[in-house]
């Protein structure tokens, strides 16, 4: 089934206590879209970038099989930037700089091609672009998927709120769910949250792993222990492209396949932490991701007796 992932494609410059990469291609639609490309094979995009982009980097998606249809290019502009700084324990950054340059002006065009599109994933972007994509689809997704982040809800609450009833599955980190529901147990912010309109909810834990929540039914899925976490960037959003990615290609919405497509999207973002950007996501097999999955539900299998 056709996947669009919405989002954001940049440039990022990021240090952690394992070093530190000048410019190197990142935002969360790349994330996704890489994800997503092992499971799917119509995996479409929608961005914008400047004139500063690289060719080598656009061929990169397309050689993984993302159609750029949907990538604006904006000759007389620059790429989103952000540049971050982690600290020792990789779970907290800073910000080092910010320009949102053409994605301050980002105008979503939905390709005639994309308009019967089963699966839509909208990347982490303001809220009411995000609602603008939904009003420019001729038919509504089979099944959309919402990523969004505490600076939307500090600074566009009413158009997050608005836009909370149009979707179906809701992705944010613990942090973010305690904030929108002003809850600290999960398991009453999930509810508290699923009646904001999303029916299906996941709570990422980062190293903790992930919770996913659908009516009273939960689901915990485990994070892998790894030698070493080189960067965490973009590994929520390799997690959202894995995960609605693996559900594009089985076309099966149930909760019992929601809880394997978890496990597929913890797989996809362990091997995304490895290595710096997009450089561990890039060239994986099957194999690969197959000995991944089957590491993660040895995880927590057991027999009881």
């Amino acid at each position: 089934m056709s996947l669009l992932t919405v989002g954001s494609v940049a440039f990022d410059a990021l240090e952690t206590p394992f070093g530190k990469t000048d410019k190197i291609i990142g935002g969360a639609a790349t994330y996704i879209t890489l994800a997503a490309s092992y499971f799917t094979e119509q995996n479409n995009l929608v961005a914008v970038v400047g004139g500063d982009f690289p060719q080598d980097m656009i061929d990169l998606l397309e050689t993984r099989g993302v159609d750029t249809e949907g990538l604006q290019i904006k000759a007389d502009g620059k790429t989103f930037f952000w540049s971050g700084k982690y600290h020792t324990d990789m779970n907290t950054r800073d910000t080092v700089d910010v320009q949102l340059n053409v994605m301050g002006e980002f105008d979503p065009v939905i390709p005639e091609a994309y308009q019967a599109c089963q699966y839509l994933m909208l990347g982490n972007t303001a809220p009411a672009i995000q609602k603008q994509v939904l009003e420019r689809l001729a038919q509504r997704p089979k099944l959309v998927m919402l990523d969004t982040m505490n600076l939307w809800m500090d600074i566009a609450l009413d158009d997050l709120m608005a836009l909370l009833p149009l979707v179906d599955v809701l992705t944010i980190n613990d942090e973010e769910a305690r904030q929108l529901s002003q809850e600290y147990s999960l398991r009453r912010a999930a509810a508290k949250i699923m009646g904001m309109g999303p029916k299906t909810l996941i709570i990422k834990k980062g190293e903790h792993g992930a919770l996913l929540f659908q009516g009273e039914r939960i689901f915990f899925a485990p994070a892998l222990p790894l030698e070493e976490v080189f960067d965490p960037t973009g590994a929520g959003d390799t997690f959202a492209g894995g995960f609605i990615g693996y559900l594009a290609s089985t076309d099966d919405i149930s909760f019992d396949n929601m809880k394997r497509a978890i496990i597929y999207g913890s797989a996809m973002a362990s091997f995304c932490v490895e290595k710096f950007g997009t450089e561990r996501i890039v060239n994986l097999t099957d194999d690969e991701i197959r000995e991944r999955v089957l590491e993660f539900v040895s995880l927590a299998s057991f027999e009881i007796k």
